[in-house]
């Protein structure tokens, strides 16, 4: 019996989590570049186009602004999560 392959899931445009690539890993489509390196780079304050140029012009604006859209809508959906618990008294 032959084991049911994963599909590679879109989610949006530019964005593909395919296990076959990077173990499922959220990427940009058509490349191994891993969201969360792109968004790592926007949070260190790198210029948008410097970005691009490093990934060789692979992303594009669309690609990022996407990125940032996904990522503003997960934290909004899991922020509970992100809760510290009071110090102990």
């Amino acid at each position: 019996m032959k084991k049911k392959k994963k599909k590679a899931k879109l989610l949006g445009r530019h964005i593909v989590a395919d296990p076959e690539i990077c173990h499922g890993k959220p990427t940009f489509r058509g490349t191994r570049i891993l969201v969360a390196d792109v968004l790592e780079q926007v949070a260190e304050g790198l210029a948008w186009e410097t970005i691009i140029q490093e990934w060789r012009q692979s992303i594009n604006h669309d690609s990022i602004a996407e990125a940032i859209h996904l990522a503003r809508k997960a934290f909004l959906d899991h922020v509970p999560e992100y809760f510290l618990e009071p110090p102990a008294a």
